[in-house]
């Protein structure tokens, strides 16, 4: 059995809270869906505006191969507005359950179902497809919701629908709610709201007792807490119930993206299929697992819907990831760097930082320009600086095995520290610094900063770099790299015969 799709992410996902789209940009999705490869696209609610019936006529007007569809309540004139807009069929929705009866219609039961018969009629005579939506139906009286359906097919109504309004259904009521359903005669579809977190569960156990076609929008959003998915509805049918969609599983990705960047509603890293994080990975034993067989810690692979695999570098991760990320950049380091590079790391990890690719690569590169014999080496720095407080900084540094201590004053707790640096090295050589620029590697407040100095030593210009997470470090850190070049290619030998 196929089960055919129904998006709605043009009118029940744009009734999210706080999204509006333009015509252009309903266009613009739809191509998409139609590329996806849903069976009907429900473009809006021709009566609730001019620039919505704008939309649907330029949805319309495209010749898309999909069925496209507008929301109609049971009145004449919510029909004739979806005629003007031309479109192949209506969700004709009418309440069904005696709370939205009597509170919101305040009609009765035969005059709603009078409703929903004469509508149905009607749109018929004007050459529309008609799916027979029950709103609130989960709560409605079962044999008068039985009813109406039966004197809506007997009127022609191509297609049946069950609205489960406000997500009142379990996976087991859902199987027992639309089994009966089923057997009217007519296609019947599912319509599934999130409220309890839900909706997929739900319009799954819909489909398998019967129904063939389920209301989804992208990325699930919708009113309040949202409807059925679409990427998790089709990857669970097609991965876990072996049932067939005529969805292109590999444009899911790319499609959840655009969808959330027009309507501004971004994704939870953890949402799955789709999410950032959801074939991501940390854990150094589930990474390993998954470069050794990706199916051990991923129930599907990335690509059957358009994403890609990462591994995330914190401070669970495993020293295979790293290398395996440091050999895929290019970069080649032997044992004693890539320990460097692993306990670095490790501790940005201890202080809640993760480490991207551009991060591991600053820091790769950094840890490959670091002679692996120093003649300066950093001991200890201190910084005081403050509101009403002159910034100093304290610096030891090991020379040629020898201690030295100096201070700085500067404007700033980095310009103190720096110039701490060239007071404790003025006996060995006289070094200028001719340039400084600092740069925050990814972004944010907890970025790494990358810091490249360039030092001047007998007309001769040096450059270093160093990465940290603390930007007074990666200043000293880059200076000291610089001096060491200077020093490891002129001073070292000298040093070591005694002479200097």
């Amino acid at each position: 059995m196929d089960v055919r799709i129904l998006d709605t992410t043009l009118r029940d996902g744009e009734q999210t809270p706080g999204v509006s789209l333009t015509p252009d940009e309903k266009l613009r999705i739809a191509i998409k869906l139609d590329e996806l490869g849903v069976d009907v696209i429900e473009a809006g609610s021709a009566i609730t505006s001019e620039g919505e019936r704008e939309g649907i006529k330029k949805i319309v007007s495209e010749g898309l191969s999909a069925e496209i569809c507008s929301f109609a309540r049971a009145l004449k004139i919510d029909v004739d507005a979806a005629l003007e807009c031309d479109v192949e069929s209506v969700h004709l929705v009418i309440p069904t359950s005696d709370l939205h009866i009597k509170h919101k219609l305040r009609k009765t039961r035969e005059e709603v179902k009078d409703l929903a018969v004469q509508n149905t009629e009607y749109a018929l005579d004007h050459g529309l497809i008609v799916e027979l939506s029950a709103e609130d139906s989960t709560r409605s009286d079962f044999d008068y919701l039985t009813q109406l359906f039966k004197e809506g097919i007997e009127a022609g109504a191509n297609r049946i629908c069950a609205c489960d309004t406000v997500g009142m259904l379990t996976p087991e009521k859902a199987y027992d709610f639309y089994k009966p359903l089923t057997k009217l005669g007519v296609p019947l579809s599912v319509h599934c709201h999130n409220d309890f977190g839900l909706a997929v569960a739900n319009s799954l156990s819909g489909l398998r007792a019967g129904a063939s076609q389920a209301h989804v929008t992208v990325n699930g959003i919708g009113e309040r807490a949202g409807n059925a998915s679409l990427e998790e509805t089709v990857i669970a049918l097609h991965s876990l119930y072996n049932i067939p969609t005529n969805i292109h599983n590999e444009m899911l990705y790319d499609l959840s993206k655009m969808v959330a960047r027009l309507t501004g509603v971004y994704l939870q890293p953890n949402k799955a299929i789709v999410g950032e994080n959801a074939f991501a990975h940390e854990s150094g034993i589930h990474a390993d697992g998954v470069m050794k067989k990706a199916e051990t810690y991923e129930p599907i692979t990335p690509e059957l819907v358009g994403h890609k695999r990462r591994f995330v570098m914190g401070k669970h991760v495993g020293s295979h990831i790293i290398q395996k990320r440091i050999q895929e950049m290019g970069l080649r380091v032997n044992d004693q760097q890539f320990q460097q590079i692993f306990s670095r790391i490790k501790s940005l990890g201890d202080k809640g930082k993760c480490v991207t690719d551009v991060d591991l690569q600053a820091i790769t590169e950094d840890v490959m320009g670091i002679l692996a014999e120093k003649v300066v080496e950093l001991i200890d720095l201190t910084i005081v600086s403050g509101n009403k407080v002159t910034p100093t900084a304290s610096i030891r540094l090991n020379i040629d095995n020898n201690e030295v201590l100096e201070a700085g004053i500067g404007i700033g707790p980095v310009d103190a520290a720096l110039l701490a640096v060239r007071k404790s090295i003025k006996d060995f050589a006289d070094i200028e610094l001719e340039e400084y620029h600092v740069d925050a590697i990814t972004g944010g407040t907890d970025a790494l900063i990358d810091v490249v100095v360039k030092l001047k030593h007998e007309g001769n210009i040096v450059t270093a770099r160093s990465t940290q997470p603390d930007i007074i470090m990666a200043s000293v850190e880059a200076y000291l790299g610089g001096i060491n070049k200077i020093l490891g290619s002129k001073y070292v030998k000298k040093i070591k015969e005694g002479d200097l």
